[in-house]
C-alpha cells in the first residue's frame, strides 16, 4: 500500500486522533452515568437530550453594557468562524442554555428526589464549590466567563467525598453543576456588563461544555 503524502497523512492522523478521543470521551462519561445509578438506555437518553438542548438558548434578559464596542475581529480570522456575530448595541442578551445549564440542573433535582441525600450536605457542596467557582473564575473581554477546567470538579469531588462517602457520586455532581452554575455565572451577571459581548449563556456552549461537563468530571473523580 502507498504511503499516503505528508498532508493526507496528518488528515488521517487527526481524524483517528479524533476518533479515539472520541471513544475514550464516551467511556468515561458512560463510567460516570454507571456511577450515578442510570441505566444503558437512559444515560443515552440523557446525552441525547444534552446535544439537542446544546442549540438551544433561551433569552432571559438583556443588560446595558459598561464597556466600548469589542474589537473587530481580523478578517483572517474571520472567514474561519463558522457564525456571524450580531452588531454591537449597548445591551447585551442573556440566554439560558437547555444543553449546558436547563438539563443539569433537572438532572440534579432528580438525583436528590432519588437519592438519599442530606440536604445540609447539598447546600454545603454546592456552596463550597460556588465560592472556588466565583474565586478562580474570570471575565473575558468579548467573549464571556472563563474558569480552569478541573478546579470546580475537584472541589466537588473533594468536598463531596468528606461529606457523604456513600452518596459522593450525586453529591458530586450535584455540588458541581449547582455550584458553577450559581459562582461562574449567577453571581458574576454584574461582570457581563464590562465584556463588551452582544450576548451572553449562562451554561456555555451546552453539549459537553461548561455545567454539564463539570458534573460529570466531578463524579469520575469522587
Amino acid at each position: 500500500m502507498p504511503i499516503p503524502p505528508p498532508p493526507l497523512r496528518l488528515l488521517l492522523f487527526i481524524l483517528v486522533l479524533a476518533f479515539f478521543i472520541g471513544v475514550v470521551q464516551v467511556g468515561l462519561i458512560s463510567i460516570a452515568f454507571e456511577k450515578l445509578g442510570l441505566s444503558a438506555e437512559s444515560a443515552y437518553l440523557l446525552l441525547m437530550v444534552t446535544l439537542a438542548g446544546s442549540i438551544l438558548n433561551l433569552p432571559l434578559f438583556s443588560l446595558k453594557t459598561d464597556s466600548a464596542p469589542p474589537p473587530k475581529i481580523p478578517p483572517e480570522l474571520a472567514r474561519w468562524m463558522f457564525i456571524k456575530l450580531p452588531p454591537f448595541t449597548g445591551k447585551i442578551i442573556v440566554f439560558i442554555n437547555v444543553g449546558g445549564a436547563v438539563v443539569p440542573v433537572a438532572f440534579s433535582l432528580y438525583l436528590m428526589a432519588h437519592n438519599p441525600l442530606n440536604l445540609f450536605h447539598i447546600a454545603t457542596a454546592v456552596a463550597v464549590v460556588a465560592i472556588v467557582a466565583r474565586t478562580f473564575s474570570f471575565p473575558i473581554p468579548g467573549i464571556g466567563i472563563g474558569i480552569p477546567m478541573l478546579v470546580a470538579p475537584l472541589a466537588a469531588a473533594l468536598i463531596a467525598t468528606v461529606l457523604d462517602p456513600q452518596q459522593r457520586a450525586p453529591l458530586a455532581y450535584i455540588g458541581g453543576t449547582l455550584g458553577v452554575l450559581i459562582g461562574a455565572d449567577l453571581i458574576r451577571l454584574k461582570d457581563i456588563r464590562k465584556l463588551g459581548a452582544p450576548f451572553a449563556s449562562i451554561g456555555g456552549a451546552g453539549t459537553f461544555d461548561g455545567v454539564f461537563l463539570t458534573g460529570l468530571v466531578a463524579v469520575l473523580l469522587a
